[in-house]
C-alpha cells in the first residue's frame, strides 16, 4: 500500500528523527565524497576551461555540505557521527568505479551521481516538507549536466569509436550504484523504515519497490540517451 508522507515535522517520533538523521548523513558524506573527486577529476581536464567547469561544480558541493551540516546539528546529530556510518560503502564505489580518463570521469559525474541523487529524492519523498525540500535543493546539480552532456557529446562526434565503450561504463556505472542503493538500505534500519515501514508509519509493499527501482533504471536510461550512448 502507498506510505503516507508527513506534511509537518515530526521530530517527537524518535524513529523518525533517526531516518532522518540517516539520509542528511548520506546525502552529506556523498556530497563530500562528490568534492573530492570532482576536485582529483580536475587533473585530467584537457582544457583550462574544463578545470575551471569542475572547480565550479566541486565548489557546489561544498555548498550543499554546508546546508546539510547545518540541518543536523539543528536536530542535535553530530555530523560527522551521521556521516560516519556511510563512508565505507560510498568510498567502496568510488575505488570500484575510479575512472581511467577525463570522459569516464565526467559520465561518472552525471550518470553516477544522477542515479544517487534519484535514490536519495524517492526516499526524501517520505519525508516532511522542510527535509524534502533540504534534500531537493541539496541535489541540485548546479548546471553540470548540460556541461558534460555538451563534452561527452563533442567527443562522439570528433571520435565515434567512443561510444560503445563509454556506453559499458554507464551501465557498470549503472550496476555499481544499485547495489550500493540496496546495501546501504540494508544496513541502516532508518532508512529501511522509510521506504518498508514499521509500527503506525506505513511503508511499500514489494511491488511499490520495484516500481521504485524501475523509475532509477527509467532515469538512468534517460540520461544515457542524453549523452547519445546505448544504455
Amino acid at each position: 500500500m502507498p506510505a503516507s508522507t508527513p506534511q509537518s515535522d515530526d521530530f517527537s517520533d524518535a524513529g523518525y528523527r533517526s531516518a532522518v538523521v540517516d539520509l542528511l548523513g548520506l546525502i552529506a558524506y556523498g556530497e563530500l565524497a562528490a568534492f573530492e573527486r570532482l576536485a582529483e577529476d580536475a587533473s585530467l581536464a584537457p582544457s583550462l576551461e574544463d578545470k575551471m567547469a569542475l572547480a565550479g561544480m566541486a565548489s557546489a558541493q561544498v555548498g550543499h555540505l554546508d546546508r546539510l551540516v547545518d540541518r543536523l546539528r539543528e536536530l542535535g546529530a553530530d555530523p560527522v557521527a551521521a556521516m560516519a556510518p556511510f563512508r565505507p560503502a560510498i568510498d567502496n564505489f568510488h575505488r570500484h568505479t575510479a575512472p581511467a580518463n577525463w570522459l569516464e570521469g565526467l559520465i561518472k559525474a552525471y550518470v553516477g551521481d544522477g542515479l544517487a541523487a534519484d535514490f536519495y529524492r524517492e526516499v526524501g519523498s517520505r519525508l516532511d516538507e522542510h527535509t524534502r525540500a533540504l534534500v531537493d535543493s541539496s541535489l541540485d546539480d548546479s548546471g553540470h549536466a548540460a556541461f558534460v552532456v555538451d563534452r561527452v557529446r563533442r567527443a562522439i562526434a570528433d571520435d565515434p569509436r567512443v561510444a560503445g565503450r563509454l556506453a559499458l561504463w554507464g551501465r557498470r556505472l549503472m550496476g555499481e550504484a544499485l547495489s550500493q542503493a540496496q546495501r546501504v538500505v540494508a544496513d541502516r534500519e532508518g532508512l529501511s523504515v522509510l521506504l518498508t515501514g514499521s509500527g503506525e508509519r506505513p511503508g511499500l509493499d514489494l511491488a511499490a519497490v520495484g516500481h521504485m527501482f524501475g523509475r532509477l533504471t527509467e532515469n538512468h536510461v534517460a540520461r544515457m540517451t542524453e549523452l547519445g550512448l546505448d544504455s
